[in-house]
């Protein structure tokens, strides 16, 4: 009998998502239980499982890389990561930058749009989570890299403080004098990143139940009335998300790591689909792991560095999605945007995109910092929540695979071979 791959499973629960949520709308149910309260305990249930994930994974796959890798070349992969991270979402930033200038979905039969719109009736709920957020946020960042509670930064889910904690660990672990300590820590260490895998393998078994339960609840909840006023705006950011994504990544993956971009997208296919159903980097990071080192054949030395990395602070999707919606805000509210002011814009997308990744509500935030720094209320957030949880979905998976291409860039740059090519590293 002839068993569909992960990524088809996935992609057939999406499809069935949609038809069902729609068909069942917030008003269906059975003796008395809403479908919609039935799609949101599964999904939630799915979402916990992928969070229960991340801590152990993220330290054990850390400590295990940097003590594989050797102290010396810790800095050289650190400054190529860095440097391709924040490369791509400046790209991302600039394509993002030049669609919402030539659409102008902000522009109504040559009229701001912010009457023709009007505020979402979530407003209130958002700017109580907004309120008080200023750019000082953005040099936050380096506070919560260094915690003064480590278990607190688990817990509260801060992973760039616990990466920092893993590296340290993973260096000053290889430089113990006494071998017989470090081989038994390196040995506990890959044995917990073993079986971290292991059960990332029986969760992602049920990862079509749990896509499906998440996406039927968005479209029940949402429906498709809400894109009506916002198409353009909708659309202008799917289709640089796309260029991103279909044309920019590709490129890099071609002409900088020398690997098929087709093969890779192949590679990514359950990773991807995770991260449009969750809207969470770090809840598909387990996943990501999973498909970049055994479908696309990157050694773990170097996914468990540029990975976790990445889930915290490489969001090329979100920097675009901040700037365009910056730009269309500005729009509707009738603001001719100078040049300065626009440099501005990518120039606080781009720290943002990173310095508020710990936040609540992140993107909405890092937005609402943006038009504070060009004189818009926060208020003006209201004119996109319709659309915001969708196109979520959407930039998560930006964001993803373009960690994941990080990953075989860097591999590739570092002299790995067989990757992409049906070998596991």
């Amino acid at each position: 009998m002839l068993e569909l791959k992960l990524h088809w499973q996935i992609l057939i629960a999406l499809v069935l998502a949609v038809f069902t949520g729609l068909a069942v709308g917030t008003d269906g149910g059975i003796l008395g239980l809403a479908f919609v309260d039935v799609f949101a305990f599964v999904g939630s249930l799915f979402l916990n499982a992928l969070k229960m994930l991340i801590v152990p994974l993220i330290v054990s796959s850390i400590i295990v890389g940097i003590a594989g890798i050797g102290g010396g070349k810790v800095g050289r992969l650190g400054g190529k990561t860095l440097l391709y991270y924040a490369a791509t979402s400046l790209i991302a930033i600039l394509i993002g930058l030049t669609l919402v200038n030539l659409t102008q979905p902000g522009i109504v039969d040559g009229a701001p749009a912010r009457d023709v719109i009007g505020l979402s009736a979530d407003t209130g709920s958002v700017m109580e989570k907004v309120a008080g957020r200023d750019a000082s946020d953005v040099v936050d960042v380096f506070l919560r890299m260094i915690p003064t509670n480590v278990v607190q930064a688990a817990a509260d889910g801060q992973m760039l403080g616990l990466i920092f904690f893993s590296l340290l660990f993973g260096y000053f672990m290889t430089r113990l004098d006494n071998t017989h300590q470090v081989d038994t820590l390196r040995g506990f260490w890959e044995g917990v990143f073993a079986v971290m895998m292991r059960i990332t393998d029986l969760i992602m078994k049920f990862a079509p139940i749990g896509v499906f339960a998440l996406v039927a609840k968005i479209v029940a909840t949402t429906g498709l009335a809400a894109f009506e006023p916002l198409a353009v705006f909708f659309l202008t950011v799917l289709a640089a998300l796309a260029v991103h994504f279909l044309v920019t990544m590709p490129m890099i993956l071609k002409f900088v790591a020398g690997v098929s971009p087709m093969r890779h997208y192949r590679a990514m296919a359950p990773a991807l689909l995770t991260a449009f159903s969750t809207s969470s980097s770090s809840a598909t990071l387990p996943v990501t792991m999973e498909c970049v080192e055994k479908n696309a054949g990157v050694s773990n030395r170097t996914t468990s560095f540029v990975l976790p990395l990445g889930a915290t602070v490489n969001m090329d999707g979100t920097a675009l999605y901040e700037c365009v919606a910056a730009i269309f805000i500005a729009q509707a509210y009738g603001l001719e945007l100078s040049f300065a002011t626009q440099f501005t814009v990518v120039t606080l997308a781009l720290l943002t995109s990173i310095g508020v990744a710990g936040i609540p509500a992140a993107s909405l935030v890092a937005i609402s910092v943006i038009l504070a720094a060009i004189g818009l209320p926060a208020e003006g957030i209201g004119l996109i929540l319709a659309v915001d949880r969708v196109l979520d979905m959407a930039r998560t998976t930006v964001n993803v695979f373009s960690d994941s291409c990080g990953a075989v860039v860097i591999a590739r740059l570092e002299g790995e071979q067989g990757i992409l090519e049906g070998k596991a590293a």
